[in-house]
């Protein structure tokens, strides 16, 4: 059985907390947020027992994983503690604001022999996972266009409230936009290009990217906009024999012959807590890593050099879009 600790309870933790219970090789023995009522939540709802301070619990528990679910900023630094001390570490995205971070975390990792991975969540949605096999199939043709959308209004609920400060989120880009950025690096590798623009105040940040491939190109788009506005997650991408939209938590096929498919809820998925449509991706992440943890293999369906490129790109995105 491995011991699974948990860092950062809050709003994302939810979906983790959820699928490590369905994971029958790990059981959650820790859980620590630095809000007393956070941790005392979580421990009633994991079994585990609760910590205010990370590194007590690092010194008192016999940890196999560690979950980091923590603000953005936070992410390297502990990270990096627990792969000193031998424990694997699954991190929340993004792997952190600076690109030099991510060698530093794969450094330790490997310098201790542990698994370490980023919770890219779209990598392992089933609805992206349906889009994907499309494009390296070919089975609607050559890919001609597409889009994808992430939009929610500003967060005003975070600890701290961290998510409006950009030297600890980064803002849109490290916040929403890198789940689409991070999807087109994994399926298609760096652009020959991104063209961005941007609008920006001091409590709305709304911005659009083209980014230029050899054969088609992906227009993308991001916003936090001040108000209620309902967050909604789309993408429409166009094949020379097909167009498939997911929208609405729903993914349709719409056919050139004029057939229509709509793929099918999936049974039994999560309801997160939170503003996400149920879905079983965050299970599908933890437990390929469980997985990748068991066998002692690398969990290579997130590679560093990948999450460096959208690194990268995204400090190309903020200068241009200044």
């Amino acid at each position: 059985m491995l011991k699974v600790g948990m860092v950062g309870m809050g709003g994302i933790s939810r979906s983790h907390t959820t699928s490590w219970a369905q994971i029958p090789e790990v059981k959650v023995t820790a859980v620590c947020d630095i809000r007393s009522e956070k941790a005392e939540e979580a421990s009633k709802v994991t079994g585990g027992r609760a910590y205010l301070n990370f590194d007590e619990m690092l010194e008192k528990e016999e940890l196999d994983i560690l979950d980091i679910c923590l603000p953005t900023y936070l992410h390297a630094d502990f990270a990096v503690k627990a792969l000193n001390k031998g424990i694997h570490v699954l991190s929340e995205k993004p792997v952190s604001l600076k690109r030099e971070d991510v060698r530093r975390i794969y450094d330790a990792a490997k310098k201790n022999g542990c698994r370490f991975m980023v919770a890219q969540v779209l990598r392992f949605w089933r609805e992206y996972e349906v889009l994907k096999n499309a494009i390296d199939t070919g089975c609607y043709g050559k890919l001609l266009s597409g889009n994808m959308t992430r939009l929610g209004n500003t967060p005003a609920w975070s600890w701290d409230n961290w998510m409006r400060d950009p030297e600890r989120s980064g803002l849109v880009p490290f916040d929403l936009h890198i789940h689409d950025l991070d999807w087109l690096i994994y399926t298609f590798g760096k652009p020959e290009k991104a063209l961005c623009h941007r609008a920006k105040t001091d409590v709305q940040d709304y911005f659009q990217v083209v980014y230029e491939y050899p054969d088609f190109f992906i227009c993308t788009e991001a916003a936090w906009f001040e108000g209620s506005y309902p967050f909604q997650a789309s993408f429409r991408f166009q094949f020379e024999k097909a167009l498939l939209e997911y929208k609405g938590g729903k993914l349709t096929t719409y056919l050139t012959t004029g057939e229509t498919q709509t793929l099918e809820a999936e049974k039994d998925a999560n309801v997160n807590g939170i503003n996400l449509p149920a879905t079983n991706g965050y299970f599908n992440e933890i437990r390929y890593f469980t997985d990748c943890v068991l066998a002692g293999k690398e969990c290579d369906k997130v590679k560093p050099e990948e999450l460096e490129c959208v690194l990268d790109l995204i400090d190309i995105i903020n200068g241009e879009a200044k």
